[in-house]
């Protein structure tokens, strides 16, 4: 019985945010078009700015020591992965309304 209810309540919480979060977003209105580029810009940025620096850093690397690897190319790679896990974090945050 108390997890049947219990199941009953969890559900009441979801509908009940679910309905807050629509409401919120009707009282705000349409974002615009503003707001669309400046995410657009946020993305871009949060992106290319980390693969910029880790770029650097591996020509650094390769120029600076000498190695089989390609210093780079890996570095390269992570700063694509950090990027797009920092605009994924800030899109998230985002549409969640901050």
């Amino acid at each position: 019985m108390t997890e049947k209810s219990n199941n009953k309540n969890e559900f009441a919480d979801t509908v009940r945010k679910k309905t807050t979060r629509k409401i919120r977003s009707r009282e705000e209105g349409d974002k615009g078009l503003w707001y669309g580029l400046g995410m657009f810009g946020l993305v871009g940025w949060s992106v290319s700015i980390p693969t910029i620096l880790f770029l650097l850093l591996g020509i650094w690397i390769d120029s600076t020591y000498k190695s089989t690897y390609s210093w780079t190319l890996m570095m390269l790679i992570v700063g694509i992965f950090i990027g797009c896990m920092n605009a994924w974090y800030w899109v998230k945050k985002e549409s969640k309304g901050g």
